[in-house]
């Protein structure tokens, strides 16, 4: 009877931790045949229901060498390229010099990080730092002028903005970023974009949040922070190493704070994914209206 009373004591132990290990990830993450196939890693997942992980992280195992980043030469240097907040992931040659006229809305030292080639950029932003709602406008350059095209409402990281974030503190990044990269569960709605559909993405999200969940991440902007342009946003490459977190997406919204990531309606971030265009160097800048126009 006691030998019995253990080994359920046993099972049930095991079978907790087997929920802890797979709740940022699908049911299959646990298998391990990335060396097979190009879209084995782990897919990205919310996380809402832990303090563990970024909103759109993929599953929080640490790679090779723990906390290191990928590959000595660009780890934490943010002098190799970065267009601000800290990401030495994009775009790690220089476009050209600083754009003018300024973007509106925009300080000197954002506009500083908007260079010649693009026009088009997306301003996302809130009345503070602890904000977790605002808007994102739209922009294109014509004809020599800055036009808005289009504004929207967001919501971003549930304790607000912050230039030196870290993985799990629920912040969204400050700074000047590039879009270079999209994907999300349903077919590409349109966009010039590099397109990777994923039909395990439902899934990820019904782990983290539950059934009501499912579908925010139908359609993915990847934000290039702490990433590898140029591979899919569920891509788990840190190049600043792990403690900087990173999957920070623009994404579908869910009427709340999110633990990094930008939110929007559906027919909000269609509409952006038909219209953004690879060939306008587009770019994001982020953070609270005071950093903004700094």
């Amino acid at each position: 009877m006691f030998s019995g009373g253990t080994q359920l004591g046993t099972c049930v132990a095991f079978a907790a931790v087997g929920l802890l290990l797979t709740s940022c990830g699908t049911p299959t993450d646990s298998q391990d045949d990335s060396s097979s196939s190009p879209h084995a890693t782990a897919v990205a997942a919310p996380a809402q229901r832990t303090n563990v992980g970024d909103f759109a992280a993929p599953a929080q195992v640490l790679p090779p060498g723990g906390n290191d980043s990928q590959g000595a030469g660009s780890g934490g240097d943010s002098s190799t390229g970065s267009t601000g907040g800290g990401s030495a992931a994009t775009d790690t040659a220089p476009l050209g010099p600083e754009h003018s006229p300024r973007v509106p809305g925009l300080g000197p030292e954002m506009s500083a990080q908007i260079p010649v080639e693009t026009s088009q950029v997306l301003v996302a932003g809130g009345s503070d730092a602890s904000s977790d709602s605002g808007t994102l406008s739209f922009y294109q350059f014509d004809d020599d002028t800055w036009t808005k095209r289009k504004t929207f409402d967001i919501h971003n990281g549930k304790n607000g903005w912050l230039a030196d974030r870290h993985e799990g503190d629920k912040t969204t990044p400050i700074g000047v970023f590039t879009l270079s990269d999209a994907g999300g569960f349903e077919e590409n709605p349109g966009t010039k974009l590099p397109y990777a559909q994923d039909d395990r993405l439902p899934s990820s999200a019904t782990v983290a949040y539950g059934p009501q969940y499912d579908r925010v991440f139908d359609y993915i902007i990847a934000i290039d922070y702490n990433r590898a342009p140029g591979t899919p946003p569920t891509d788990k490459t840190r190049p600043l190493g792990w403690d900087k977190g990173g999957g920070i997406w623009l994404h579908l919204d869910h009427d709340s704070g999110t633990n990094g990531c930008v939110t929007l309606a559906e027919k909000d971030l269609t509409w952006i994914l038909k219209n953004i265009d690879p060939d306008s160097h587009p770019r994001i800048a982020m953070g609270p209206e005071s950093d903004l126009k700094k």
